[in-house]
Formats: structure tokens, sequence, C-alpha cells
């Protein structure tokens, strides 16, 4: 290890014995002649936040999102038949769904261990852990070795979403984490694309070293997984302060920023704000608009190439048909979290893109005509890929406080991938070729997802008058109010009366 290596170690411990796992230099105490950054050194220093954490982020999410979702690839080349698994059965739809309950019971308790320690750290450890189960699934000879595969691999990876979109928020103001969201969840979309033209040349692999093809889709992307967390720990940056990025400068103007974003509330941990995060009622709302996304997302991921494949194309031509779809889903993605992070809402961009994916779901589910449900796989993956950043951008404003932000971001995220136990019943071999009760099933999530998201915008638009009204009768508009009245309600988090809800 490197001089700077070490030092770098020796700055987060001295931060640790501080015994603050979320390092956050006082802005008060910050040089006074270092003021504010103008517009344009703002946006140069989001640009080098940008460049330093999104890229490598986007590729940790791209192996993970690719390793839960490979098997969908792996049962067009052989998977259940080498496996001795019966098809006329539930068992692949159980491997599917095995790995959600594992996944989601990891999630909370892995937000609070990378909130105790550090995320390089915790982060580096789940990728080696869910690396080298992947790696060990392409062993697997029995279906009971593939269940048990499948469950340890849903409690490695169960803490890197809920982790990530936690660890963004401590980098950006709430109005920036969107689109960065957005950027970081579009390597799912790209993993789809990837994972159909990577299976298609892996599965050429067949018979190499007595392995079958899907074995080595595991084996190979299990490796690069491995490969990549050995780099991780190094290329991860904890906070600002620790930042080997930005200059002193730099540290301060973002520490700054995320002060006056976050109006003085409460950052420190408390086992309080885990308690505070359960009884809110609004997070269990955004709970149940997830899980109404999340079981149409993994059900698509999951059973695209089985659903392509049942319109009467090959095995080898379904896997690359796979791909355009994501391509779409992918721009929709990022330019639907642009949108929203510049106009400050994110309600009725939701709204539109469950509507979208609606629609789709109904042109699979009403015809038999391949190139109308090709068309309808295009509208189902862009109007519910954007929904997953933008949701839980869209809980994570609204949740005053890190603790509280951090479990309920994890709440939210896990709930929500409980529907892919469901997902993983969607599209039953019975019900081939038209798969109506699946088709059918996302289409009532969905609206599901809508009819709340409507609800959350009217809401919490209606709150924010009611609090302006407050404001005005009073005369203390948030702006004006002093830090002896902010220090007065920094443990109310987002009930403050000075702070105001995105929409």
């Amino acid at each position: 290890m490197s001089t700077q290596s070490y030092a770098k170690e020796d700055e987060k411990k001295d931060l640790h014995i501080a015994g603050d796992a979320t390092p956050s230099g006082s802005v008060e105490s910050a040089d006074s002649s270092m003021g504010a950054f103008d517009e344009a050194r703002t946006k140069t220093l989001l640009r080098k936040l940008d460049w330093n954490l999104v890229p490598f982020l986007s590729l940790l999410y791209l192996l993970s999102f690719l390793d839960r979702t490979n098997i969908g690839n792996a049962r067009l080349v052989g998977l259940e038949d080498d496996l001795g698994m019966d098809k006329t059965t539930l068992q692949y739809n159980i491997a599917l769904a095995v790995f959600f309950p594992w996944y989601v019971a990891a999630e909370i308790p892995s937000n609070l261990m990378m909130k105790k320690t550090r995320p390089s750290l915790w982060i580096t450890i789940i990728m080696l852990a869910w690396g080298v189960v992947m790696t060990l699934m392409g062993l697997v000879t029995n279906y009971t070795g593939l269940l048990i595969a499948r469950m340890a691999l849903g409690v490695a990876e169960g803490g890197l979403f809920p982790g990530v979109t936690f660890y963004i928020t401590m980098w950006y103001r709430r109005h920036e984490c969107g689109f960065r969201m957005a950027l970081f969840f579009s390597a799912a979309t790209a993993a789809g694309a990837f994972g159909g033209l990577l299976a298609r040349g892996i599965s050429e692999m067949d018979g190499v070293g007595g392995k079958p093809g899907w074995a080595w889709i595991f084996i190979l992307e299990g490796l690069l997984t491995i490969v990549v967390a050995f780099f991780a720990y190094w290329v991860i940056n904890d906070y600002p302060a620790t930042a080997n990025f930005l200059t002193a400068e730099e540290k301060v103007e973002v520490e700054r920023r995320l002060h006056q974003d976050r109006n003085g509330l409460a950052d420190e941990y408390d086992i309080k704000y885990l308690k505070v995060a359960l009884k809110d009622w609004k997070i269990w709302v955004h709970m149940f608009i997830t899980i109404g996304i999340y079981t149409p997302l993994y059900s698509f991921s999951l059973f695209l190439p089985t659903i392509v494949a049942n319109m009467g194309y090959s095995s080898n031509t379904a896997q690359l048909m796979t791909v355009p779809p994501y391509v779409a889903a992918c721009i929709c993605t990022i330019a639907g979290g642009w949108l929203a992070d510049r106009s400050r809402q994110r309600g009725k961009y939701m709204i539109f893109f469950c509507c979208l994916s609606i629609v789709g779901f109904v042109m699979l589910i009403s015809t038999t005509k391949p190139a109308v449900q090709y068309l309808g796989t295009f509208l189902a993956a862009c109007g519910i890929y954007p929904n997953v950043p933008m949701g839980v951008a869209w809980n994570g404003n609204n949740i005053g406080g890190s603790t509280k932000r951090g479990v309920g971001i994890a709440m939210h995220v896990g709930f929500g991938n409980l529907g892919g136990v469901i997902s993983g019943f969607t599209y039953r071999a019975i019900d081939k070729p038209k798969y109506i009760p699946g088709h059918g099933t996302l289409i009532g999530t969905t609206t599901m997802s809508l009819l709340l998201c409507c609800f959350m915008t009217w809401y919490l638009r209606k709150e924010n008058a009611r609090r302006d009204a407050y404001a005005a009768e009073t005369g203390v508009q948030p702006e004006d109010y002093t830090h002896e009245m902010r220090e007065a309600e920094r443990e109310k988090g987002d009930d403050a009366t000075f702070f105001r809800y995105t929409v």
C-alpha cells in the first residue's frame, strides 16, 4: 500500500475516533474567508463530483443487476435441463423468488453498518461477498444447490442499492440527487442490454472445462465482480471531508451546501431515528408505490428473454432482441431524472411514467401480433425503469435527518424488493405464450402506484401550503429562521416548521 493510502486510512481513523461515522466538518468553524461559490464554480464543482463518484457507482450497480438477473439468460441455454428441474412445475419461479426475502432482510442492517463504518469498506465487503457467491453458482449441480446460491446472493447483494442511494445524499443537495440516482440506476438498463449480448457470447463456451454455457455465464460474471471489488476500496471516497480529489476549499463548499440544504437538521447516528422512520406513514406510502413499480421491474428483467422467445423467435435471436428496449429505457431514465431535478418536482413525472408502462403492458396483453407486443416491451421498459431512481429520490428528498433518511431509504427499497418475490411467479410456464395473468398482474401493481403517486402529490402540495400559511401568519419565512430557531427543531426532521417537501 502506498504512503498516500496509509495517510488516507489514518485520516479516516482519526475521524472515527472523534465519534462520528459520517464526517461533516463544522460549517460555522470553516474559514470565514471562504465565501459561497458563484454559479460557474458551483457547476465546475458538481462536474468534479459527478466524474469522481457516479461512473464507478454505476459500474457497481451494473454488475449487481447483471448478477441477480443473469439467471433469465441462463435459462435459455439449458439451465433447467442440466439441473434436472421440472419445467411443468414452479421450480424455476421459486429459484427466482427465494433471492428477494434475503435481499430485503439485509437492507436496513446494511445501511446502519455503512453509517457506523464507512462506505469504502462496507461496499467492498458487499462486492466481494456477492462476487464469490455468483462464481460458485456456476458450480452447482442440482436444484437444491441453485436455491442455496440464490438465497446467499440475496444476502450479499442486499445492501448495495439502498447503500449507494444513501451515499449519494451525503454529497449532493436534495434537488441534485435525482439526476445522479438516475445515472446510477441507468446501469440496470445497461445491465439488461449488456447481459443479453454477454450471455449470447459466453454461451458459446458450452463444454469448455466440462462446464455448460450457462455455468460460464455465472462464473465469468462473478469473477468480473471480484476483480472490480479489489479496486473499490481505494476508488470510493467516503465523505466530502476525506475526499482526496477535492481541495480544502471545495470540501468546505460541499459541506456548506449540504448544511444549507438540510436546514441544520440532525445528522448524528441515534437509534431513536430508526423508530421515527418506522412510524412515518409517508414512508409507508412510498413503500407501496415502490412495490408496485419493482414488481414489473423484476418481472421484466427476469422474464424478458422468455417473453420475446415466446413471440416466436429462437433463443439466440431473443437474447439479442432484449437489448433495444433496455437502451430506450436507459435514455428515458436519464432524461426523466434530469427533468425532475430541473423542475424540482417528481410526482408528476412518476405519474407520467406509470401511465406509459401501463400502456406497454396493455399492448402485451391485448394482442398476439409480435410487432405490437415487441413495441409494448419498449413502452413498458421506458415507463418502469425511470420510476425506480425517481421514486427513491422523491422519498429521500422528503425525509429530514441523516439517520432517518438512511433507514427510510432502506425501508423504501427493501419493501419494494419484496416485489421480486411476486415477480418470480408472474410469468408461469402454464400461461405461455400469452401470459395473460402475468401482464394483468403488472397492470394492476402499476395502477396502484399511479394512484398513490397522485395522492402523495396532492398531499404534499397541501402540506406545503399549510406550512406556508403558518409562516405568513407568524411573519417568519423559512429563510428567516435564526441558527437558534433551527437548532430548537433540528430533531424534528421533516416535521420542522421550516422544512418544505418536494412535490
